[in-house]
């Protein structure tokens, strides 16, 4: 089809501004970006907050100002001081009261984390983690993006059983470790060739694949010299190789695609605990912006893990708040500062779902075509697993309906939270039935 003169493509905005970071799609550029998909990406998000949430009593029958709850009865959402934030959102999200993963039940209020995004069982049938929702829908299409999948937490790496700063997991045994350097996240997205050239990363990745290749070809003919135990040893070591090999290959095929332009105007990459409030958005604006040029569309971000007592994270109240003491004791037992602690939590995550609303996109906006879900899994100052504090938020435009409190606490059978994995998944076309111990899909947020 030949080009009028009115027409665009991305490459000539590209040239001319230098900037891609919240470039829209043109209607002038869709007839020559084969690679751009006429309809908006679906994407998931998970994000985590610790310590549980404080869910004082009103007197009277009026609800608590600073209830985590926005309002008591089931039905159109109403706010309160702690949930103010949201208030403009209203329309973009839901509250869900009295779900929870029984695989977390016997785990402890502290280790619980380790399955919010799994629903895993792994006090019991499980003695591993399995597989977290944004890993299945990676698996399905994090091949559509230069990365499958993006993991952060504030504090890094992985933890360990019981103790996790990750909320994302390959499959049994195999934790994601989470990135918190908001400097080295933005390097690894959209600078991941450092001084290299591509011919150079090119040559590099073939050679780690002739490498791999080896590997694997030895331990097929180790394989059948060893016992039973041994087998199953090695057959988890060539999973995580095959995981490598495919890191390999993707890779070397995304050499062949420009990386996106961005401006780093407003991210301040030198952010740092020192002012929770500019590190944490900072996490959300790196979070936004891979989410935005398409980098990848599924992620997940641990705000706090449930065993930051003993580093700067676990100071984060004390700076906010002038709080003396740890952000675990002001989540359960200082009713004068709990309430503002969880106001500002909020106010960090509605900072994040404000940037995906306002971005025009579509017909809609990115939030439209995105479902965030924000919670925990350790819900109040009796350390208990039930009952998690749970918000979804997105997917107007997925299927997805909002504005409403749903309380399950008096049905007469448990729904478990990971009916609305189900959903969620099922909002971003991932064709699944079940996910972890789930009894069918969460129709009560469903169009």
């Amino acid at each position: 089809m030949a080009r009028k003169s009115w027409q665009l493509s991305r490459r000539d905005v590209i040239r001319g501004a230098g900037i891609a970071l919240a470039l829209p799609m043109l209607d002038s550029m869709s007839w020559a970006d084969s690679l751009t998909p006429r309809q908006p990406p679906k994407r998931l998000v998970v994000t985590y907050i610790s310590y549980g949430v404080y869910e004082p009593e009103g007197k009277d029958g009026k609800h608590h100002d600073w209830n985590w709850w926005p309002c008591s009865e089931p039905g159109e959402l109403t706010f309160n001081k702690s949930t103010a934030p949201f208030e403009p959102l209203k329309d973009d999200i839901t509250y869900l009261r009295g779900l929870d993963h029984a695989g977390g039940y016997a785990m402890g209020g502290h280790s619980s984390g380790d399955v919010f995004g799994t629903g895993a069982d792994m006090s019991g049938k499980e003695t591993k983690n399995n597989i977290s929702i944004d890993q299945l829908a990676a698996r399905h299409y994090g091949h559509k993006t230069r990365y499958g999948s993006l993991v952060l937490g504030s504090e890094g790496g992985t933890g360990s059983y019981g103790m996790a700063k990750t909320l994302s997991h390959y499959g049994p045994g195999r934790p994601i470790p989470a990135m918190h350097r908001p400097q080295e996240i933005f390097n690894r997205l959209f600078r991941p060739y450092a001084e290299k050239t591509v011919n150079d990363v090119r040559a590099e990745l073939k050679r780690e694949a002739s490498v791999l290749d080896a590997m694997l070809e030895n331990y097929k003919q180790l394989h059948g010299k060893l016992g039973v135990v041994d087998q199953q040893k090695l057959d988890e070591y060539l999973e995580t190789v095959r995981a490598l090999e495919q890191r390999v290959e993707r890779t070397s095929a995304w050499t062949h695609q420009p990386l996106p332009r961005v401006d780093t105007k407003g991210l301040n990459l030198d952010a740092s605990y020192t002012d929770p409030a500019e590190y944490i958005r900072c996490m959300y604006d790196l979070l936004f912006v891979a989410l935005r040029t398409d980098t990848t569309r599924f992620a997940s971000f641990m705000t706090e893990s449930e065993h930051s007592t003993g580093n700067e994270v676990g100071a984060f109240a004390t700076r906010v708040l002038g709080y003396k003491g740890a952000t675990h004791d002001i989540a359960h037992k200082r009713p004068e500062e709990s309430g503002l602690w969880d106001n500002w939590r909020a106010q960090q995550h509605a900072y994040f779902l404000n940037r995906l609303r306002d971005t025009p996109e579509g017909e809609g906006n990115m939030l439209d075509h995105s479902v965030v879900l924000w919670g925990s899994a350790h819900p109040h100052g009796s350390h208990n697993t039930r009952l998690y504090p749970i918000q979804i938020a997105g997917g107007n435009r997925l299927g997805m309906k909002h504005g409403y409190l749903h309380d399950f606490r008096d049905r007469t059978e448990d729904v478990p939270l990971a009916n609305l994995f189900v959903s969620m998944l099922n909002a971003v076309d991932v064709p699944v039935e079940r996910f972890a111990d789930s009894t069918g899909r969460m129709i009560e947020v469903l169009v």
